[in-house]
């Protein structure tokens, strides 16, 4: 059942304000007659507990206090980012400087070479030039395949080993000869 406005007024210790500012009205009404009503004792009010204004004035500065503890963390969180950022990039810029001194001057790549050697890398399928010995060893899995600054380089084994040291993802290509083969075609073919 809905109650009616002077309970919900009462409720909200609103009517109990508005009739202790209206009874000073009525007594000075009663004052200017001259046969006074007699007066009802009035039924206890139950006790409302009045809201309290500063509790009301503490909530805007928690408020304010909350956006700029937000506010402080998205700055902190950004900053933090960057810096993991700017970390990354620092050490990938260390390990490209290793990889390019590690292969500086091992490339056994010819420049008569004119056998492609095929290999998948990227989900693309790349190639790179040697000599009739050199895919033979490579086949074999004495040389490898690195890649450097977008390049495919011919390498020996321990230093593509000690490329993928360096950076996982430098070393491309390097044949077991005891893998067992994944399909009828042999890794020396010609294609």
């Amino acid at each position: 059942m809905s109650e009616s406005l002077r309970d919900q007024l009462l409720k909200s210790g609103l009517a109990a304000k508005f009739k202790a500012e209206t009874k000073p009205a009525k007594e000075q009404q009663h004052k200017h007659h001259k046969h006074p009503k007699p007066q009802v004792p009035a039924k206890p009010q139950p006790a409302v507990a009045q809201p309290k204004k500063p509790a009301a004035a503490s909530q805007e500065p928690n408020l304010a206090h909350a956006y700029a503890l937000r506010a402080k963390q998205e700055k902190d969180e950004r900053e933090q980012a960057q810096r993991d950022a700017e970390r990354q990039a620092r050490e990938n810029r260390e390990r490209k400087q290793k990889l390019a001194n590690l292969l500086n001057g091992k490339g056994l790549n010819s420049n008569d070479a004119d056998m492609p050697r095929h290999f998948p890398h990227g989900n693309k399928i790349r190639r790179v030039y040697c000599t009739a010995d050199q895919i033979a060893k490579l086949n074999r899995g004495e040389l490898a395949v690195v890649q450097l600054a977008g390049r495919y380089l011919l390498v020996e084994r321990d230093v593509a080993l000690q490329a993928q040291a360096i950076n996982s993802q430098a070393l491309v290509l390097l044949c077991d000869p005891n893998a067992p083969t994944e399909d009828d075609v042999p890794a020396d073919l010609m294609w």
